[in-house]
C-alpha cells in the first residue's frame, strides 16, 4: 500500500506540474493583455508614485510574462511551490488570504449539498434496481432524467420565483438578511445564515442526484445479476442480506468513483450557483475575479481546483481496496 501511495503521488505531481503549465500557457495567450490594464489603474491610485509603464514592466517581471512561456513558467511555479501566487488584483490581498476568507461558506454548502445527494440517490437507484420495470423503477428513472436535463441556471431561477418572489419564505440573493442579522443573537445569526443556504442547497442537489441516482441502479442491476447473487439466494439468505450485504457492496466499486470524483466540489464551490444567489464563497469569488481578468486568483483557483482533482482520484483508488478485497493493489 505504502508503494503504491508513493507511486500516485509522484505521478500526481507530474501532473500537476503539467497542468500548471498548461494554466500558465492559457494566462500567457490571453488575447486581452489585462497586465497593461492592471499597470494603468496602479498607476492611477492615489499615493502612486510609479508611471504605467514602470508598473507594467515590474508586472511583467513578477510573474514571468517578459522571459517567454516557458521562462516565465518556471518563475511562476517557483513562486507558487513557495506558496507566493502574487497579490489579487481585485481583493488587493494574496489569493491564499483571500481564499481562506470564503472557503468556509463553500465547504458547507458542498458538505451538506452531497450529504443529502448520497442519502437521496443512492437508495433510490437501489430501490429502482430492486424494483425493476415497476412503477418505482420509471418513476425513478424519469425523475433521474429530468435532474439531468435541467440546467443550473433554471432550477436556481425557478425556485427563486416560487419560494422568494411569490411565497416570500426565502431571500433571493446573499448569506445574510442585511437589514437585522447584526440585531440577532449569534444563534439567530448561524439560522439566518442556514437558512438563506436552503434554496442554494436544493438547487445543488436537484441538478447532482439524477446521475447518481442512475449509475447506482445500472450498477445494482449489473451486480443482482451476478451469478454469486443467484448462488446467495440458492442458499436461502434473506433478501435483505443478499441485497445489502452482497450486493450493495459490490455496487459501491463504481459509485466510488463518482463519490471521490466530488471531492473537489466540497472546497471548489458550486460556482454557477453562488453566483445566482450572490453567497460569497470560492465559487463566487473565483468567477469575479475571472470576469474582470484578476490574474493571480485566477491562476490559484485554478492550481487548487487541479490538487484536488488528483487528490479525489487517489482517494477513489485507495477506497476501491475498502470496499473489495478482490483489489490487489501490487
Amino acid at each position: 500500500m505504502g508503494k503504491f501511495i508513493v507511486k500516485r503521488l509522484l505521478t500526481s505531481v507530474l501532473i500537476l506540474i503539467c497542468v500548471m503549465l498548461i494554466i500558465y500557457t492559457l494566462m500567457h495567450c490571453l488575447p486581452t493583455n489585462y497586465i497593461e490594464t492592471m499597470a494603468r489603474q496602479l498607476s492611477q491610485r492615489p499615493g502612486n508614485t510609479k508611471s504605467a509603464a514602470e508598473w507594467l514592466a515590474d508586472l511583467n517581471a513578477q510573474y514571468g510574462m517578459d522571459k517567454g512561456i516557458i521562462g516565465g513558467f518556471f518563475v511562476w511555479l517557483q513562486n507558487a511551490l513557495a506558496g507566493d501566487f502574487g497579490i489579487s488584483w481585485v481583493h488587493n490581498i494574496p489569493p491564499t488570504e483571500k481564499f481562506m476568507d470564503v472557503i468556509g461558506v463553500s465547504f458547507i454548502l458542498g458538505a451538506i449539498s452531497m450529504f443529502f445527494e448520497i442519502i437521496i440517490a443512492i437508495p433510490l437507484g437501489i430501490l429502482a434496481a430492486k424494483k425493476q420495470y415497476s412503477g418505482i423503477d420509471y418513476f425513478v428513472t424519469v425523475f433521474a432524467m429530468i435532474c439531468i436535463s435541467m440546467p443550473t441556471f433554471f432550477v436556481a431561477t425557478l425556485l427563486k420565483l416560487v419560494f422568494g418572489v411569490q411565497l416570500g419564505w426565502f431571500e433571493i440573493a446573499g448569506l445574510t438578511s442585511a437589514r437585522f442579522f447584526d440585531t440577532l443573537s449569534p444563534m439567530g445569526q448561524f439560522w439566518n445564515m442556514a437558512w438563506h443556504l436552503v434554496l442554494p442547497v436544493i438547487t445543488i442537489v436537484i441538478i447532482s442526484i439524477g446521475g447518481l441516482m442512475r449509475y447506482t441502479r445500472t450498477n445494482m442491476l449489473e451486480v443482482m445479476n451476478a451469478d454469486y447473487i443467484r448462488t446467495a439466494r440458492a442458499k436461502g439468505l434473506p433478501e435483505k442480506v443478499v441485497i445489502n450485504k452482497h450486493a450493495f457492496r459490490n455496487t459501491l466499486i463504481p459509485v466510488v468513483t463518482i463519490l471521490g470524483g466530488s471531492l473537489p466540489s466540497l472546497f471548489s464551490g458550486a460556482l454557477i450557483t453562488e453566483q445566482l444567489f450572490s453567497i460569497p464563497g470560492i465559487g463566487y469569488t473565483a468567477y469575479q475575479s475571472m470576469i474582470v481578468g484578476d490574474i493571480p486568483f485566477t491562476m490559484f483557483y485554478l492550481t487548487f481546483m487541479a490538487i484536488l482533482t488528483l487528490v479525489g482520484n487517489l482517494i477513489a483508488d485507495l477506497l476501491y481496496a475498502a470496499v473489495d478485497p478482490r483489489v490487489r493493489l501490487s
